[in-house]
């Protein structure tokens, strides 16, 4: 141990010397005697090597000037081929650089001058001081040779210099085509090199994306892509809009067609739609297309260029009406076994409770009996068969579902009847025959719910003969209030998102009738908003202003005139700058709802965006503390931020932290909306701090936050059947059996926890939450909306507001079909979604996944491929229906 501080002593020498040595020197033996100690012979020839280079190029003599330089080039070049450390002849050159700069500005101009201009471009990589930009500036002065051969690092040098030179140049409006030249060069070195990420970064830099369509290759654009849509998330508009435009150039360039359709989709733009359609020859790709159309929730019409043949065209157009949805679902249910239908006591277990609960509950009341018709339809959901409404009539002599419908009170017969419509789900033809019945019954009730479980039934699916239009225009113009709300709503969810002008024509004028009362409408205005959800549509957006107008003071205070301003806030869902004429005209509104209205409208036209600006201007809103009476808009402004911010995981996280700091510092209408907010952000998918925050909450001494955190804990685990928040719902429905509303909340939560028996989401994100289906988060709006006032509305005589969640309910499911549609079971993994972008070779996309035979359930989060190579999926994401081709390479192994 001893000798080494010597070693030490006699390195540094004393400090003097130190000093001196810093200072590069023209004369370079006083700092050998120093340093020539440390090194290897090999390194000291080369020093010496490289300071006679130095003395050389600036030698009279070019010839001898040209060897020096070709000689220095040379050594540089070999060495940067390895990265780990300064390259030697860089560090032996580094107090030799301000010499040779000073020579260059002597040299006269010639290729000499050029081929050191190179050097120094090099040397400048470690030498030059930060911002001077030299290694760009020598390497423009230099020679136009391949840059590659310098090495990855200093291209990736360059591109950073090029970057602040191109922002500095743009400022004084100078030129910029030189740097574009090089720009061209290094990325296409970045292209051939798998750097794919810094090719895209460098020409965001220098907003010249176009030039990546010619660079990309058919063994990278796959990744280049991939990097572009991420990005896409993080960019501020309409630079977005922009990336993802060449992502789909570069997608249709190769044919990759349904990538390129996702991002038709998420552009919202129908002529890409359609181009992607015209441009594929092939007939079961554009099913497949069929597919990915229907799952998003687009209405779409095929026209002859799209696809010629009529019969052809008739089956993809089946398709992307949904008609097939039921079918596959219930295949699902099969194949997990799970048809027997389950009564609401399997899903109360009332008997893992003590015995004060369990005695309360066997009371036959009017409230416990709508929980449990709530119940019923959530949990057989598509099943077409359950214990309470479609009893065969052979058990008894009448028919028991009548028996069912009448053990509920007056408004409560609407949802019991419209149950059926849930139970019966997709299933149009059964429905229809089923629901028909009460079509013909003397209670207003009845008829009304009968109405709405039309629409419900048709959620989703349509139909050439329109039969929910048929039967529920009739009942418009009827006198009795519950009647025309059950067929307008009806209306509204058959019909969301497919903008059909003959419903705008006979919604529209009940928004402007003097004698209608208020509820219908405000049921009218989100009808219309969810046909014409997202569509900007301006004679809607009127006659809901005009309607909003005409109200009087006393119709300004109910909580359902907050409905008007949600079905204007559909209109523009998604829209972003849009909404601003509209939101204009808001200002001009009768102070009690302008802000509300405001809150509303910028919420939905910024839903899905993630646009952190938004975010934050929500978050100012909520900070203020208000009187009583002025502060309704606060609500919408907190389930703004969980809209904005549901579009990404990131923003997603942070905006569970600041709901969270709104729950210590908000007022109590800020803190009732906040469980609502994370209820939205984390919808079927029942994160565990969120759902230990609401469980907290759920107790909470307000009971309208304990309200909303009830109905939140049933959000995040809708369809999940999540054993640990079961289990908290029951606990609460022992602590609440006093509290007749609260065990109303703790039932329907029960009931969407175990909806479908746990087959479907309510989820609006899909395609690996890459896109966003409209019509889904515009029915959640409605819902969480809806539950900001719990008493006048889902306590009251409304409840079958929570009906509108059937426009999000999605079967979680991956079925594989093969080329005839059938289904056909083939092995896949599925598990965790890994996030690939931008890392190197090709790295596995899923993590502890497990093999199961197709068809199979997929929980948030998760992602499937296929373990076979007999088969070829024919769309790159495996969610819904997948078709899948046979594999002709495949050999059967022996």
């Amino acid at each position: 141990m001893e000798p080494e501080p010597n070693n030490n002593a006699s390195g540094s020498g004393n400090p003097k010397e130190e000093a001196t040595l810093k200072v590069p020197s023209k004369d370079p033996k006083k700092k050998d005697d120093k340093k020539d100690e440390d090194l290897s012979e090999e390194d000291l020839a080369l020093k010496q090597q490289l300071e006679l280079y130095v003395e050389r190029v600036q030698d009279a003599d070019q010839g001898l000037q040209k060897v020096a330089l070709e000689s220095m080039r040379q050594e540089i070049r070999t060495s940067t081929s390895s990265m780990t450390s300064v390259p030697k002849p860089l560090k032996f050159l580094r107090p030799h650089y301000g010499t040779l700069k000073s020579f260059y500005d002597t040299m006269p101009v010639s290729d000499l001058k050029k081929l050191l201009a190179d050097i120094l471009s090099v040397l400048a990589l470690t030498m030059s001081a930060e911002g001077d930009r030299e290694s760009l500036k020598y390497r423009l002065l230099g020679s136009e040779g391949d840059i590659g051969s310098w090495g990855h690092e200093y291209v990736r040098n360059l591109a950073g210099e090029i970057a602040q030179e191109y922002a500095k140049r743009v400022n004084e409006e100078a030129s910029v085509d030189d740097l574009i030249e090089l720009v061209e060069q290094i990325v296409a070195f970045h292209m051939k090199h798998n750097a794919e990420p810094e090719a895209v970064d460098l020409l965001m830099e220098v907003e010249f994306l176009d030039l990546l369509v010619k660079h990309v290759d058919s063994t990278n654009y796959k990744r280049t892509c991939l990097y572009l849509t991420s990005s896409a998330r993080y960019l501020p508009g309409p630079d977005d809009m922009s990336v993802l435009d060449i992502a789909y150039t570069i997608y249709t360039k190769f044919e990759e067609y349904p990538s390129a359709l996702q991002i038709a989709l998420y552009l919202d733009n129908m002529q890409h739609v359609k181009q992607v359609f015209t441009s594929c020859p092939d007939l079961l790709r554009k099913k497949q297309f069929c597919y990915i159309l229907a799952r998003q929730g687009t209405s779409f019409e095929l026209d002859e260029e799209m696809c010629g043949d009529d019969d052809e065209r008739e089956a993809l157009q089946e398709i992307i009406n949904n008609t097939k949805l039921s079918e596959g679902y219930l295949t699902l249910a099969r194949d997990i076994e799970v048809m027997e239908p389950k009564s609401p006591e399997d899903i109360y277990k009332a008997h893992l409770l003590d015995g004060r609960a369990s005695a309360g509950a066997s009371v036959d009341s009017a409230r416990q009996n709508l929980a449990a018709t709530f119940v019923n339809a959530f949990v057989n959901a598509g099943f077409g068969q359950d214990k309470l409404m479609t009893v065969p009539s052979e058990a008894s002599s009448g028919g028991s579902s009548g028996n069912w419908l009448f053990k509920n009170k007056e408004h409560g017969k609407a949802s019991a009847a419209a149950s059926l419509g849930m139970i019966l789900l997709w299933d149009v033809d059964a429905g229809l025959a089923q629901i028909d019945k009460y079509f013909h019954s003397n209670d207003n009730h009845v008829i009304a719910g009968a109405l709405l479980g039309v629409g419900v039934v048709n959620c989703g699916i349509k139909n050439d003969c329109d039969p929910a239009l048929a039967l529920l225009a009739d009942y418009l113009d009827k006198e009795d209030a519950s009647i025309r709300i059950g067929a307008i709503t009806g209306l509204g969810l058959a019909y969301a998102g497919t903008q059909n002008e003959q419903i705008r024509d006979k919604l529209t004028p009940i928004l402007g009738d003097p004698k209608a009362a208020l509820d219908v409408i405000a049921f009218t205005a989100i009808a219309l908003g969810l046909v014409y959800v997202g569509s900007c549509n301006e004679d809607v957006a009127q006659a809901i202003i005009f309607a909003l107008m005409d109200r009087s003071e006393s119709d300004l205070g109910e909580p359902l005139t907050r409905l008007l301003p949600l079905g204007l806030g559909l209109l523009y869902l998604g829209k972003q700058d849009s909404v601003e004429a509209t939101a204009e005209v808001s200002k001009t509104f009768n102070e009690k709802i302008r802000k509300y209205c405001d809150m509303t409208l910028l919420s939905c036209a910024y839903a899905g965006t993630g646009n952190v600006l938004k975010v934050q201007h929500f978050l100012g809103q909520c900070a203020q503390h208000l009187e009583k009476g002025g502060e309704t808009f606060q609500g919408p402004a907190v389930l703004g931020i969980a809209m904005v911010a549901m579009a990404e995981e990131l923003g997603l996280d942070m905006a569970i932290r600041s709901l969270e700091h709104l729950l210590q510092y908000g007022e109590q209408n800020i803190r009732k909306a906040v469980p609502l907010a994370l209820g939205l952000l984390c919808i079927s998918n029942p994160k565990v701090h969120v759902m230990d925050t609401l469980s907290r909450l759920s107790h909470d001494a307000d009971t309208e936050v304990a309200m909303a955190a009830v109905i939140s804990l049933g959000l995040i685990g809708a369809g999940t059947n999540n054993a640990r928040i079961a289990g908290m719902l029951r606990n609460l429905s022992s602590y609440y059996y006093k509290e007749a509303s609260l065990l109303f909340c703790v039932r329907i939560a029960q009931g969407f926890v175990h909806m479908g028996k746990g087959l479907l989401t309510l989820a609006p994100y899909h395609s690996e939450r890459f896109l966003l289906s409209p019509t889904a988060l515009a029915g959640l709006v409605v819902l969480l909306h809806a539950c900001l006032d719990m008493k006048a509305i889902i306590l009251g005589k409304y409840h079958y507001v929570l009906y509108f969640v059937v426009l999000a309910m999605q079967p979680r499911m991956l079925l594989t079909v093969d080329e005839n549609l059938k289904p056909l079971s083939v092995p896949v993994r599925v598990g965790q979604a890994v996030d690939v972008v931008g890392q190197a070779g090709r790295p596995k996309t899923i993590t502890g996944f497990q093999t199961h035979s197709t068809p199979v359930l997929l929980a948030a989060g998760d992602r499937a491929e296929l373990a076979t190579e007999k088969y070829i999926p024919l769309s790159p994401i495996l969610e819904g229906f997948v078709i899948l081709k046979e594999n002709p390479d495949y050999r059967e192994e022996a």
